[in-house]
């Protein structure tokens, strides 16, 4: 029953502890007869499950192995499961399964003769397809969660196929899609593949060729949602979706929920409010973390459209409230390419004066076109200017040639430990003084500790912004001093 296990290599033992990082999963085994020891993980003392957990079944034994182990040994398996048609699950901790056994598939193609056909070919090769005719039930079906792979016709009345992969894209993103078509065109292919199908088939099917592209899709799938559920475990956000659809789908709810968070600068002498920074912020699971967000922007070509958002909804509360403090907003370099920042009709132009563009020193604005004219262009609408970041980027002195700010924010780098950290004391008092010698204003950023905080005002800093001044939040936070 489990010859292929018996030939699976595994150089390094696999002794009962295992290194604190390794996450364990629960392998519940279900063979007739035994014949459990004989896999790689054998060794390992089976966990106390109560017997018939799986339904009448009661000859298993559930093994604790790390996801590794488990993510390799599926690797060695890819070609062939070694169960035959045994259970083999992989469990976590609030007992959700991804399960090995028949394979199911949702096939879907507005051609009963073709669907139908198609289904027993697949049948025939040892899969569990359910056929639908139209787009619809087929979307409500793989809701369940029940599928490993879809198989769809892309030209089909109502909605399509393109269109059925978005429909699953907004719950699913791990679930692989096949698109078959019988009018191939180099179009239909390119979008097919850059949309994020895991692969295309023109019509009349290679039998073989598709019976291995679902195979290696159900594979991929059963990875997809280990890692998922070990990240979950982990307590981390699961990833982003893999393809262009996916991305988009999550880009268009993570941009829908989007929000904007503030966070108190204030002056070094007293603790009382000198600004807000503008943060963005989204309710979205799938790109969790403004870095997420920008990345999937910049991949599909919307970085312009969320730098707008952004300025939209960074003034608004300011105005609403009739808050007299600075608003600081930071700007992607792409953002200064963009011919609306200096429109003049728009929220933000009309209280410029009270503006501070953040610009990091991270980035590098030679590829910009004009970026010194866009600068010039801002600062004589009343816009002051930032440089992020200070220390941490390459940019250094063209940084200062370039954008000539009002105002510098030291690296959270130099800022952390400087209270204890003599290299870093010298390195700010040099910073600072250069900076006040040059009419700039200096923020340390990312004080954590009072220790830190009051070594930032001893070494001469202007401004200071922090946890331990106050953590973002929904405007405005109250200041701890």
């Amino acid at each position: 029953m489990n010859h292929h296990a018996n030939h699976l290599q595994y150089p390094v033992p696999l002794p009962w502890k295992v290194r604190k990082q390794d996450l364990l999963v629960n392998v519940r085994l279900y063979i007739p007869g035994g014949g459990a020891s004989q896999l790689p993980w054998s060794g390992r003392q089976p966990t106390n499950r109560p017997a018939g957990k799986t339904g009448d079944k009661t000859n298993h034994k559930d093994y604790p192995v790390p996801v590794s182990v488990v993510a390799r040994f599926m690797q060695d398996c890819k070609a062939s499961w070694p169960f035959g048609n045994s259970e083999f699950y992989f469990m976590n901790q609030n007992e959700s399964i991804i399960q090995s056994g028949p394979i199911r598939l949702i096939v879907v193609d507005d051609d009963p003769e073709i669907g139908r056909a198609l289904t027993r070919l697949l049948r025939h090769e040892g899969f569990a397809p359910d056929y639908f005719e139209d787009c619809a039930p087929a979307v409500e079906a793989a809701r369940t969660g029940q599928y490993c792979a879809i198989l769809s016709d892309i030209a089909m009345p109502g909605m399509d196929g393109i269109e059925l992969m978005r429909q699953v894209r907004r719950f699913d993103f791990d679930i692989p899609i096949i698109l078959l078509t019988g009018e191939p065109t180099i179009d239909s292919a390119r979008k097919a593949i850059e949309l994020g199908a895991y692969r295309y088939f023109t019509k009349p099917l290679d039998h073989q060729e598709l019976a291995a592209a679902v195979k290696s899709a159900s594979f991929a799938h059963k990875m997809a949602k280990i890692k998922r559920s070990s990240a979950q475990m982990m307590g981390r956000a699961g990833e982003a979706p893999a393809d262009m659809l996916g991305l988009m789908v999550a880009y268009d709810a993570a941009v829908a929920t989007l929000w904007m968070a503030y966070q108190p600068i204030v002056n070094a002498a007293d603790g009382s409010v000198f600004a807000y920074e503008a943060l963005m912020r989204s309710e979205s699971k799938s790109l969790p973390h403004p870095g997420a967000i920008l990345s999937a922007a910049e991949e599909l070509g919307m970085l312009d459209d969320l730098g707008r958002r952004i300025r939209l909804l960074a003034p608004v509360p300011f105005m609403e409230m009739g808050n007299k403090a600075l608003l600081f907003l930071n700007l992607h370099p792409r953002d200064l390419a963009d011919p609306q920042l200096l429109e003049s009709g728009t929220m933000l132009a009309g209280f410029a004066d009270r503006v501070v563009l953040e610009i990091t020193e991270r980035a590098s604005l030679e590829k910009i076109p004009d970026a010194h004219a866009t600068i010039a262009a801002l600062r004589s609408r009343s816009f002051r200017i930032a440089v992020d970041d200070l220390g941490s980027g390459y940019a250094g002195l063209n940084s200062f040639a370039l954008l000539e700010p009002e105002i510098v924010k030291l690296d959270m780098v130099i800022v952390r430990d400087v209270d204890t950290n003599v290299t870093k004391q010298k390195l700010m008092r040099s910073m600072v003084d250069l900076c006040h010698d040059m009419g700039i204003q200096v923020v340390a950023e990312g004080v954590e500790t009072r220790t830190e905080r009051d070594r930032c005002v001893e070494l001469g800093c202007d401004l200071l912004q922090g946890y331990h001044i106050a953590r973002p939040g929904r405007a405005f936070p109250s200041v701890n001093w």
